[in-house]
């Protein structure tokens, strides 16, 4: 019988989730056995489950959620001695019935194929995965016919623009120059999207040995990982797995026993989310102000110090191992259309399955957000899908039989970006929405170019005008054109993108804004200005508690009484409703 292995997920979400004493735990009851091993690794995408722990046997593995530590202690009194499962708890098991089966059972795992299932500080698990193989077949193969490779694999950039990357390898090959750069742009800033960070926390390895590869293909002996100052979970795994790929010889002076030499090493983000449009990026690399610059030149022809640079972020970057070692024929199996292969999704907002996905491409979104996250949280009425973060936009139900792929999701108006996904229900405003994700790019914006900085900033002046209940019909014609002038107008991805929420959502949800405008109504009871507390003088028992909490004193009544709320003097806060013990306060 193999030895069983006990894993303690510990990416940052099971760190948050408390996994790190769940770990102790466990090491404790553990000690001195030699017949169990107690194991750390990544993020498995069952985020909203964690802390979670795995029990592997015989190749089985079976997964417990939401663990603490009486759980931990059961587990191995209970599973690990007894072979007894706890069924409570369970969340995965291959050989039976487990609540998180179907969502493992709809993916198909390539990013995130060692997540969850390796240590990311031991390169011999990632060795025994069949790590650095892809690398030792691509220094076999002619350049070109390595390029040619990831070309008819159909690979397109995951940071959100879906350039084909054999051909911006291509390019960046072709470019002459005593030195080239490969850049992994690892500078994640979309709210709600982190992929990225988990690739890296979970199989540093397979990040390394991508851009060995691209290194190799294009020329280039230097490699730098931009990556966010704010993932130090992630930077420190990276370097961890730098300094092992370096004493086993996958990085450095002649690898592998040939004549290419190349190294990485990190350059850590200034937190301006501006940093990841690739320019802005290219800037700060040289110790700049992160500000685009007009193209061309593109990097591949002038880009960090001036050099040929080639830039991927990570998603795409961890493909490429398994690209070269299992064919691009096999990759390109998978996925629809001109979007081959999978994309992993960020699964986050009023959802019930909160985590990672990697799903291949063309599946519907209904299927994502139904099946693979759950559906939405407490049962409630589906409203919208955001995608792409800032840059990207808001779908309506109509829409959920989209399927997931570059061409479908431009032609709707949003873009696929990076893969955060952020799903809304019955209970959010979209006219608060496209406010929040302006209000972001507008201070994220480097305030270079004028339409991005004035013209985002006139935008959310008339958004905070409409939701503020002060709003006119035209304004709604002017958010269209100015929306339309900054797309056109900006220098960079962040601009010529800012305007896609707003956009998005006048163009499926424009009754919202004209229920805001007209009716001096929010449908959704979310903006302040333009909703009131009443109580219910049936329901009101007169305990006082209501008027006891506000904290302006809006609230009047006598003990045993109906209260009455005065709105001139409410300021909207909501304290009372959340204090009420009848539930005698609605918000009209």
């Amino acid at each position: 019988m193999d030895k069983t292995i006990v894993k303690v997920g510990l990416a940052s979400c099971g760190v948050a989730a408390g996994a790190v004493p769940i770990y102790e735990t466990l090491r404790k009851v553990l000690e001195g056995r030699s017949d169990v091993e107690l194991k750390k690794v990544g993020c498995i995408g069952l985020c909203y489950m964690e802390p979670i722990v795995e029990v592997e046997r015989n190749g089985v593995s079976i997964a417990y959620g939401k663990v603490d530590s009486d759980v931990a202690k059961r587990i191995v009194s209970e599973h690990v001695d007894q072979g007894k499962i706890l069924e409570e708890n369970l969340i995965l098991n291959p050989e039976g019935f487990a609540c998180e089966n179907v969502r493992i059972d709809k993916q198909v795992r390539i990013v995130l194929r060692n997540s969850g299932v390796i240590d990311p500080e031991k390169i011999d698990e990632y060795l025994a995965r069949d790590g650095y193989r892809a690398l030792e077949k691509a220094l076999a193969m002619k350049e070109p016919d390595l390029i040619e490779e990831v070309t008819k694999s159909g690979l397109r950039g995951r940071g959100g623009a879906g350039f084909p990357t054999g051909v911006k390898w291509k390019l960046a090959r072709q470019s002459q120059s005593d030195k080239k750069y490969f850049v992994c742009n690892a500078d994640e800033g979309d709210p709600g999207a982190f992929m990225d960070r988990s690739v890296l926390e979970s199989d540093p390895h397979s990040v390394l040995e991508g851009m060995a590869i691209g290194g190799y293909a294009i020329g280039a002996d230097e490699g730098i990982i931009y990556c966010r100052a704010e993932y130090p979970l992630a930077i420190k795994h990276l370097n961890v797995a730098l300094e092992q790929a370096r004493e086993r010889g996958f990085l450095g002076k002649n690898i592998l026993g040939t004549s290419f030499s190349f190294d990485i090493h990190i350059k850590e983000g200034a937190g301006a989310f501006v940093c990841g449009e690739e320019t802005a990026m290219i800037a700060s690399i040289e110790g700049k102000r992160g500000m685009p610059r007009p193209r061309p030149p593109f990097p591949a022809q002038s880009g960090v110090f001036g050099k040929p640079t080639n830039i991927n972020n990570v998603e795409t970057i961890a493909n490429i191992p398994w690209i070269i070692l299992n064919g691009a024929d096999a990759f390109a199996a998978m996925g629809v259309g001109r979007s081959r292969g999978t994309k992993v999704f960020a699964l986050a907002g009023k959802i019930k399955k909160g985590g990672l996905a990697e799903v291949a491409m063309g599946m519907p979104l209904r299927e994502v957000i139904f099946d693979v996250a759950g559906g939405i949280a407490d049962d409630k009425k589906f409203k919208a899908v955001q995608l792409g973060g800032p840059s990207g936009g808001c779908l309506p139900e109509s829409l959920l039989d989209t399927p997931v792929d570059y061409e479908s999701i431009n032609a709707t108006g949003a873009i696929m970006g990076s893969g955060g996904m952020v799903v809304m229900d019955e209970t959010t405003c979209m006219v608060d929405v496209a406010k929040f994700f302006l209000s972001f790019v507008q201070k994220e914006s480097c305030g270079k170019c004028p339409f991005c900085r004035i013209g985002t900033k006139r935008m959310l002046e008339i958004l905070e005008r409409i939701s503020n209940g002060q709003g006119k019909m035209e304004d709604l014609d002017l958010l269209q054109e100015l929306a339309l002038q900054v797309k056109e107008g900006s220098l960079c991805g962040l601009g010529q993108t800012a305007p896609n929420p707003v956009l998005t959502t006048l163009k499926y949800f424009r009754d919202e804004y004209e229920a805001h405008i007209r009716d001096k109504k929010c449908p959704a009871k979310v903006c302040t200005k333009l909703i009131h507390y009443v109580i219910d003088p049936q329901k009101c028992i007169g305990c006082t508690k209501c008027a006891r909490n506000c904290p302006v004193s809006a609230i009047t009544g006598e003990v045993k009484k109906a209260h009455m709320i005065h709105d001139d003097i409410c300021i909207r806060c909501g304290l009372c409703r959340k204090v009420c013990p009848v539930q005698a306060i609605s918000v009209e």
